[in-house]
């Protein structure tokens, strides 16, 4: 399944919380579980995991500000990962829950580290998939490759070039024809190019290495050995450094581990969850 296919769920509800397009799935009583996605920013990133959560958690998908069916307002130039992590907040208070367990991939781990920094008490548990405590210099170079990109030749030319970062060659090979299909249906909509920066601005200065350890909290930190975006390194410099973490590494899937290989990728999150 791509990232843009999302099953509609008998359960499925849509709300508008504080400008967030957020999607509802799985059991109503279900202890709540908030999958923030990355720099792309549309929930529906996490369409392979929303089935397998589904049975015993109530499961939340959003679009992040600035992107998708979110508000589209230009963001501040100092946008910042708290912006991102009030965000999550806003959505728990809307949905009225104290609390939640967050899985969040790249920017949304980063937003997930971000929030249990400013508000602890909201945080059950945290996932962070292929995140980082503080870019290394591969990544921001990355950053400053898909900038040109965009600036270069559009939103086209951006989503037809980020299967590159995501996913391994072989799995873009099965999948090209698909993939264009997706980069085509996107580009129309996809955020713009100052809200882009802003958020890559944002995870670009992301520097918590001074504070990882009042992250107490429950943390699963998944990387990717072969992840060609954020090196797996920082998965475990950040386990490291937390207090309550553990680490588990994936051996093929590229950047996008959750939607390259879910199965194996859901039997880790799940398990973790449950153990909660």
């Amino acid at each position: 399944m791509l990232a843009s296919e999302v099953k509609s769920f008998p359960e499925a509800e849509t709300v508008t919380i504080s400008g967030l397009a957020v999607k509802l799935y799985g059991r109503k009583a279900g202890i709540p579980v908030i999958l923030s996605p990355g720099l792309g920013g549309h929930g529906a990133y996490w369409s392979p995991q929303v089935e397998a959560l589904c049975e015993k958690f109530r499961v939340i998908l959003y679009d992040h500000r600035g992107t998708g069916g979110s508000e589209r307002d230009e963001l501040s130039a100092t946008y910042h990962a708290r912006h991102m992590a009030d965000d999550i907040a806003l959505i728990l208070e809307g949905l009225d829950y104290e609390a939640a367990h967050i899985v969040g991939h790249a920017a949304g781990a980063v937003a997930g580290l971000q929030l249990a920094l400013d508000h602890p008490n909201k945080v059950l548990s945290l996932t962070c998939v292929n995140g980082w405590a503080v870019a290394e210099p591969h990544f921001k170079r990355c950053f400053e490759i898909r900038t040109a990109i965009y600036k270069s030749g559009g939103a086209e030319a951006y989503l037809k070039a980020q299967p590159l970062f995501l996913f391994p060659a072989e799995w873009i090979n099965d999948h090209l024809e698909e993939l264009d299909a997706q980069a085509a249906h996107h580009a129309p909509g996809f955020q713009s190019e100052a809200n882009l920066l802003a958020r890559i601005g944002a995870l670009r200065d992301f520097d918590i290495r001074d504070r990882l350890e009042d992250i107490t909290c429950s943390v699963m930190v998944i990387g990717t050995l072969d992840d060609m975006l954020v090196p797996v390194r920082s998965s475990a410099f950040l386990a490291e450094g937390l207090p309550n973490a553990q680490c588990k590494v994936i051996g093929w899937g590229g950047h996008a581990v959750n939607v390259t290989v879910p199965d194996e990728f859901n039997d880790i999150l799940t398990t973790f969850l449950k153990g909660i």
